[in-house]
């Protein structure tokens, strides 16, 4: 799946999830005030007075329908312009915790899931850009590695592992013998024998480990070819 696709995907996850919780949050709202207003209506019609006292309370939650809001709604007073007036109060974070928040919880799970799989299908795509392969070889310029067709590093000597670079580094995959005895051994008059002796052992590894062989063109130069 494309990048810009899959941000869209946790876009509308987050929003989603968003919108179910507020949408129930919302209606549990309307239903606590409704039973509240309820309550307390009842309640100051049974007492007929404008005191609100402990039996007050204790009248107001007897009448709550929604148990689980006893003891947790407050009664105010007010008494502006002279007029007596009692509200009945609850917090968000009680209304918050009386509503069904399952569905948006499970979408909230999902936009979590759904992240780290962006997040791990990010770092697999940027790998794959960052691996250069031939011959079912893959080097990792991130990392200085090279890989197996099975995902396993290839252990090389640190010889080894500097000639194999410079092989993928050639666009024709082929390096003349002057080219490695000068990278290699810039201080030696004459390397043959131990560029020879390099060759001999790099290529059972290589060959083991992928499709590749490493041919001698009169050994003038070697080339890294598939098999």
């Amino acid at each position: 799946m494309k990048q810009q696709y899959a941000v869209v995907v946790l876009l509308a996850l987050i929003v989603a999830s968003g919108l179910t919780s507020l949408d129930s949050y919302r209606s549990t709202s309307q239903r606590v005030n409704e039973d509240m207003d309820r309550a307390l209506a009842i309640t100051m019609q049974e007492q007929q007075s404008d005191v609100i006292s402990q039996d007050t309370i204790r009248t107001f939650n007897s009448h709550l329908q929604i148990a689980a809001l006893r003891g947790k709604a407050t009664l105010a007073v007010d008494t502006r312009n002279r007029q007596f007036k009692a509200y009945a109060h609850c917090s968000e974070a009680t209304i918050f915790s009386l509503s069904d928040q399952r569905s948006a919880a499970l979408l909230w799970v999902l936009t979590g899931f759904w992240a780290m799989f962006m997040c791990f299908s990010e770092k697999l795509r940027v790998k794959r850009e960052e691996l250069s392969g031939f011959g079912g070889l893959a080097y990792s310029e991130a990392e200085g590695r090279f890989y197996a067709p099975d995902g396993n590093e290839v252990q090389l000597t640190p010889m080894q592992h500097q000639l194999m670079e410079m092989f993928f580094h050639s666009p024709s995959h082929t390096l003349s013998k002057a080219e490695i005895c000068d990278a290699l051994w810039p201080k030696k008059p004459d390397a043959s024998e131990t560029l020879y002796t390099l060759i001999r052992r790099l290529k059972p590894v290589i060959e083991q480990h992928s499709n590749l062989r490493i041919e001698s063109d009169r050994s003038k130069a070697y080339r890294l070819t598939i098999k």
